[in-house]
């Protein structure tokens, strides 16, 4: 083990176990859940797929995993390591901490998510991609054998904006991005900004952008005649999920070197989509061919 010593660490329920990691810069604390599959690594290591949002996926992640993986010949999937950075709380979420963790710089400011409660700010994503690869990255390498070719990014609406972001900044840093319902049009689209000076160089990367069928210009049956009807339509022509990462998706198809794909998903909304895309994300970072 290296010295980035864990402040506390225990076991989950769904076999991984995890680790809280201070923020050699900042302090701050983030929980590292880390999933290792069984048996001995293949000689160039194992693959790996970090994930944002940790408290919320780890589970998702491993079952699909599991259930997939050990029958290789009918998924096309194997076995690969898990990383989840997500907080020290029982919640999914810790909403005030991933807004400024994911994102990307230089970030505004919102009214607080509840009432008595601190402004709400974005803009840390370059202190969360700091971390994440030279704290966590060199931490999972500590414990494990790892393939440094081979490793992949997911993040989810605003993971996935920090996801698309990093990329765009650190194309070296992962070869397989994975990015559902990114938050493309956040803070007045400045993310397109960074892909305008996107060049992946010699890097092959691989891109996966989705998102659910809900999340276009339509409301979800559930939702029509509703009284928010109207402002959620409104909030929808500003958004753009669907529509802006088509649009990305077609523009980063002309790069040499990145192959793209684009998939929506049927019946999904923002929050729905997520076990679909953990899953997805599992089947693209640790196809065998």
């Amino acid at each position: 083990m290296t010295g980035i010593k864990p402040l506390a660490e225990g076991n989950t329920w769904t076999g991984a176990r995890w680790y809280d990691l201070v923020d050699s810069a900042t302090g701050s604390i983030r929980r590292v859940f880390l999933w290792q599959p069984p048996g001995e690594p293949p000689s160039e290591g194992w693959p790996v797929l970090y994930m944002t949002d940790g408290n919320a996926v780890i589970g998702t992640a491993i079952d699909a995993m599991r259930a997939q993986a050990c029958y290789p010949s009918g998924t096309n999937v194997g076995w690969g390591v898990l990383v989840a950075v997500g907080y020290p709380t029982d919640d999914a979420y810790d909403p005030f901490r991933r807004s400024w963790d994911l994102g990307p710089p230089p970030g505004q400011s919102y009214p607080p998510f509840w009432e008595g409660g601190k402004e709400v700010r974005t803009g840390g994503g370059a202190e969360m991609a700091r971390c994440l690869l030279e704290q966590v990255r060199p931490f999972v390498e500590a414990q494990m054998q790892v393939n440094p070719a081979h490793q992949g990014l997911f993040g989810h609406s605003f993971g996935g904006l920090f996801a698309l972001w990093l990329m765009f900044t650190q194309p070296a840093a992962f070869s397989h991005w994975i990015a559902a319902s990114p938050a493309i049009t956040w803070e007045d689209s400045f993310l397109l900004e960074h892909q305008a000076r996107f060049d992946p160089g010699a890097h092959r990367l691989y891109v996966h952008l989705s998102a659910g069928e809900w999340e276009g210009d339509r409301l979800a049956p559930f939702q029509e005649g509703t009284e928010d009807a109207a402002a959620r339509l409104a909030e929808k022509a500003n958004t753009r999920t669907i529509s802006a990462a088509q649009q990305m998706a077609a523009e980063l198809a002309d790069l040499p070197g990145v192959t793209v794909e684009y998939e929506t998903y049927t019946g999904e909304n923002h929050m729905s989509v997520l076990p679909v895309a953990v899953n997805r994300a599992i089947q693209r970072v640790f196809a065998l061919s």
